[in-house]
């Protein structure tokens, strides 16, 4: 039934690139499916201004697609982004302090910029997934520089779409089911089954309390074979 011949529950072919950019402090590679994100983090010795002077840190994310990463060619972010990117951004952003221990960071910044090599749906949820793995790399780093004692990254997370598609619940919607799917959703879940976020819209039909316990039940399967994936390529346990 799935355009590319996929189980419902079946998450699109995935990898992790950890470290492919040479000189950020942590970056990740993630490629899910045809959705290419390169995540990059950067340590730096200061924090906005609006954090000054109570000796914790702070996590920000950028997220842009290259203007031929998609299917027509979109214009660049030249002097700001785009409400779409915007909101992208944010929610990495909001994703990703939930699972650091800032206060313990000191008045320091680590920003994750998120950019989509190629998009064929799932952009966002893949750049949360890959995020956790820069920022893990990025926490190394600064252990190594003694700046901090310990990673301060309290549990992993991840992020997955899943959908209506003709009539069937489905994992990991790719862009000719985002673009046709009767209700959309975006999952943002941490290790221990909490939720960070839920994105969800019916697109024609409301969709109904059965529907959303099956798609966050779908949700969770594929966030738990995703965070397996970041604990693999991290080597942690």
């Amino acid at each position: 039934m799935r355009p590319d011949g996929r189980d419902l529950d079946q998450l699109r072919s995935y990898s992790f690139q950890r470290g492919f950019s040479k000189f950020a402090e942590g970056s990740c590679l993630v490629k899910m499916g045809e959705t290419h994100m390169l995540v990059t983090a950067t340590v730096e010795e200061r924090v906005p201004p609006f954090m000054k002077g109570q000796g914790k840190g702070w996590l920000t994310a950028e997220y842009a697609m290259l203007p031929r990463s998609g299917r027509q060619r979109n214009q660049r972010d030249q002097m700001k982004p785009n409400g779409r990117s915007m909101e992208i951004q944010r929610l990495i952003g909001r994703a990703m302090r939930t699972v650091v221990d800032l206060d313990r960071m000191g008045e320091r910044t680590i920003t994750l910029d998120c950019d989509a090599i190629q998009a064929d749906g799932g952009t966002r949820t893949a750049a949360i997934t890959a995020a956790y793995v820069a920022a893990y790399d990025a926490m190394l780093y600064m252990k190594k520089q003694r700046m901090i004692d310990q990673i301060l990254l309290r549990e992993p997370v991840a992020a997955v779409s899943v959908g209506v598609y003709r009539g069937k619940e489905i994992l990991d919607l790719n862009y000719d089911e985002d673009s046709q799917a009767d209700t959309d959703m975006n999952v943002v879940m941490t290790e221990s089954g909490k939720f960070i976020e839920i994105q969800g819209t019916a697109e024609a039909e409301p969709f109904s309390p059965e529907t959303l316990g099956k798609l966050l039940k779908l949700a969770k399967k594929g966030i738990d074979e995703l965070i397996k994936a970041q604990k693999e390529v991290l080597e942690i346990a």
